[in-house]
């Protein structure tokens, strides 16, 4: 059961990350920004607001898989040595 909700999670943040197209939407003042800018002839800045956007929404999930991966290899780990000590094995 456990090893399915972990592939069950893995999956999920795989299709989270493999749609980049929703990704690319901006907020109200990233568009008024890039709007601006346009009109006054810049018009490169708005591949750095994508750029930004992406950045501030995969860093979330990032930190929080290194955690869980962590937090697994270490209980993995404390379940080894309880069983090795004890013979006791817990879920």
């Amino acid at each position: 059961m456990k090893k399915l909700l972990i592939i069950a999670a893995a999956a999920f943040m795989l299709v989270l990350l493999a749609n980049p197209a929703d990704a690319f939407a901006q907020c109200a003042m990233c568009r008024m920004q890039v709007e601006n800018n346009v009109s006054s002839g810049e018009s490169s800045i708005g591949a750095g607001l994508n750029k930004g956007i992406l950045f501030l929404l995969t860093m979330p999930y990032l930190i929080f898989s290194v955690i869980a991966f962590f937090w697994y290899r270490h209980s993995r780990k404390e379940n080894e040595r309880r069983i090795q000590t004890t013979g006791y094995f817990r879920h």
